[in-house]
């Protein structure tokens, strides 16, 4: 039995969603008035008959939230919630159940199995929009959470952790499905006189407009991060090493061109490049694609900066002994210790 919303509520003004709920339930009259009310308050809505049902539409579309009857023939809504918390390729989705059971033991069995809320039948719905509403902002801090232990603070994109995971899954799919995948590995030339001459600040404002200009010349499907101090790694997917060549011209030229401005003047920057690209008779693991980039960046660096070098060209093999020299001698490691 549900409690039907009164008319005063009915006519109150849409708040606008961008959050889609999903409702399971078996009996199609409680699926239509709570979707009613739902909708009302501008919530998007998807419907499912059954936990079979509920469970292929969150593997197709994950939803922001679920509200789930317990009672359910052929798949209960214990059962439901378990595979969909234990599913760790979906996102966090609340779970609130919807059930007539109002005992303890009925609650912890599932609470136990990955429930985040219960409401009881008959259904006040001025209490059910305040457990979705609350469970919402639950998921929206999650969300925050999981993107500030990703993102670099300064400058937006990536951190140095989520690149290396998502290199890690990326070399897997290229090599898989045997699709090339290249790195692109820039370095700010001279960056540390900016900090000597200008100040920490004005360093600040350089690394966060030149993630900027990179962001830009990326496509949807690249990954862009920074590697660590004025380093910034770009993933392609998809993409053959002459293509990422010429990417990484047009990114460095953007640079080159571009006056930084921070809090007391204007600067000129530019990058030392380097490329590698999979797949490659040297490079077996994606922990070798990212040392043949940085090779690359190291001899640009070497070459006089400003400049693209791409691994296993002529102009690198013919200067590779001396790169491999200055790596062994421990002159180089990820940009920390490279000539600035």
């Amino acid at each position: 039995m549900l409690v039907e919303p009164t008319d005063s509520a009915r006519q109150s003004t849409p708040r606008e969603h961008k959050y889609r709920i999903l409702i399971v339930d078996d009996h199609p009259d409680n699926v239509e008035v709570i979707r009613v009310r739902l909708e009302a308050k501008g919530y998007r809505t998807s419907c499912a008959s059954d936990g079979e049902e509920a469970l292929r539409l969150v593997a197709e579309s994950p939803p922001d939230l679920i509200l789930l009857d317990v009672m359910m023939p052929r798949m209960d809504g214990n059962e439901v919630a378990r595979r969909i918390k234990s599913d760790v390729s979906l996102p966090f989705i609340p779970i609130i159940m919807q059930t007539a059971l109002d005992s303890t033991q009925s609650k912890v069995q599932g609470l136990g199995a990955g429930a985040d809320g219960y409401i009881t039948k008959p259904i006040d719905f001025v209490e059910l929009e305040a457990r979705v509403e609350a469970m919402l902002r639950i998921k929206m801090l999650e969300k925050k959470l999981t993107e500030l232990s990703i993102t670099d603070e300064l400058t937006g994109v990536f951190n140095r952790r989520r690149l290396d995971a998502l290199l890690g899954e990326m070399f897997e799919h290229s090599t898989r499905l045997h699709e090339p995948l290249a790195v692109a590995m820039f370095d700010v030339d001279h960056f540390k006189q900016v900090n000597d001459t200008h100040g920490h600040p004005a360093g600040d404002r350089v690394l966060s407009q030149v993630a900027q200009l990179l962001k830009g010349a990326v496509r949807d499907i690249d990954r862009l991060g920074r590697y660590g101090g004025e380093e910034f790694m770009v993933l392609l997917p998809g993409t053959v090493l002459d293509a990422a060549v010429t990417f990484a011209e047009r990114a460095r030229q953007e640079v080159e061109t571009h006056q930084f401005k921070f809090d007391g003047g204007v600067l000129s920057r530019t990058l030392s490049v380097g490329v590698a690209g999979w797949p490659h008779p040297r490079i077996h693991t994606h922990e070798q694609l990212v040392k043949a980039a940085d090779q690359a960046l190291y001899l640009a660096k070497s070459l006089g900066r400003n400049r693209v070098v791409r691994f296993d060209s002529a102009e690198f093999n013919v200067n590779v002994k001396d790169v491999d020299d200055q790596h062994e001698n421990g002159t180089s490691s990820g940009g920390a210790a490279r000539a600035d």
